[in-house]
């Protein structure tokens, strides 16, 4: 698809600089806690508050929100505070009770984004309707689909778009409750460069300790804003408990994060372009580099094919591998990163004398 042409993810009256904040509780649980938190947000600067209304729940029993009932809650907090709200919608019947209670800015959740009907049924529902819409990534990690979601609203007529990433559902065991997986996202905005990309660093982290340095990482990777969320009583919270913070918490958070530029201004002594033609230089040695090997495995391949030798030698990658561990110890580099190169390499070496050795 040609390039989108979206109009500006901004709000009279909200500062253009970066990051845009999007803060307030998992779940509205009464109208006294919205109001309350809403209140402790706006005085810390905060201009858009959010809340689940409707809650997808992974199992059945838990807290699933109170639907249209809360919706009124909203309204209070705009007339309490002046904030803009914002809130998820997962279906048609959603969308139009969202817009019937005047909520500001709507996003689809992970699950909702990852079902292309779904998303083809609310972006129909909002035909020449002017609201921001937040694009959460699919729960899998595939970039098709997240794009394939954000382009379902862009050809409805949806052109004020941002991309929201809370990272990826993982079967693995590791430190964070969804797997970061930067490289999808920084692929989305290769792929759509003037999307705005918004961290969701509470369903990404899990947990309260780890949310600075996630929020930090995305600053740092150019974000354009944060969707937080903070309770007036988090240990108490009716979902999410463990991720969330007290709006004073979020204050200290925001206070410490590092906002740093895109671009470095005039008479620096080493530009950042200077130094992406030196990358540039070593990226194409290394495509050559690796256009040699290649030709070289193939080679191997035609000696095996000749000899009925198998493709696949165990000790010979096991020997690669280990040597080239020792050289990432010895050079400073992260064993893992080198570990998967070469594993990469090695498979598609494999894929070339699969080739030969299966020619006529």
């Amino acid at each position: 698809m040609e390039t989108m042409n979206l109009q500006p993810f901004t709000f009279e009256g909200i500062s253009n600089e970066r990051p845009l904040v999007i803060a307030g509780p998992c779940s509205a649980e009464s109208e006294a806690q919205m109001v309350q938190t809403a209140q402790q947000l706006a005085a810390l600067g905060i201009k858009i508050f959010r809340a689940g209304i409707w809650k997808p729940r992974t199992r059945p029993g838990s807290f699933e929100g109170y639907g249209s009932l809360a919706l009124p809650w909203m309204q209070s907090v705009k007339e309490a505070t002046g904030m803009l709200t914002a809130t998820e919608v997962a279906n048609v019947k959603h969308v139009y009770e969202a817009l019937k209670a005047g909520i500001d800015i709507l996003w689809i959740g992970a699950r909702t984004s990852a079902n292309p009907f779904a998303v083809q049924e609310i972006a129909d529902a909002l035909r020449g309707v002017d609201v921001p819409v937040l694009v959460k990534n699919p729960v899998n990690p595939d970039l098709e689909l997240w794009i394939g979601a954000i382009e379902r609203l862009y050809m409805a007529g949806v052109t004020r778009l941002a991309a929201g990433h809370r990272g990826f559902s993982t079967y693995e065991k590791i430190a964070y409750r969804n797997d970061p997986n930067w490289q999808i996202p920084i692929e989305l905005r290769r792929r759509i460069p003037n999307i705005p990309l918004i961290v969701d660093p509470s369903h990404i982290c899990g947990k309260r300790d780890t949310l600075f340095e996630i929020t930090q990482k995305a600053m740092d990777l150019n974000y354009d804003g944060i969707i937080i969320e903070a309770h007036i009583d988090p240990d108490h919270a009716m979902s999410d408990a463990k991720q969330q913070l007290r709006p004073d918490q979020l204050g200290e958070l925001l206070k410490k994060l590092v906002i740093r530029k895109e671009y470095i201004e005039n008479g620096s002594l080493v530009t950042i372009e200077e130094l992406r033609s030196q990358i540039d230089k070593i990226d194409d040695k290394i495509v050559d580099l690796l256009e040699k090997r290649m030709h070289i495995a193939e080679e191997i391949g035609k000696i095996k094919k000749e000899n009925n030798i198998a493709v696949l030698q165990t000790k010979r990658w096991h020997q690669i591998i280990t040597q080239r561990m020792k050289e990432a110890r010895e050079k400073g580099l992260s064993e893992h990163f080198i570990e998967n190169i070469f594993r990469a390499i090695h498979e598609e070496s494999i894929n070339h004398q699969t080739r030969i050795m299966n020619e006529n």
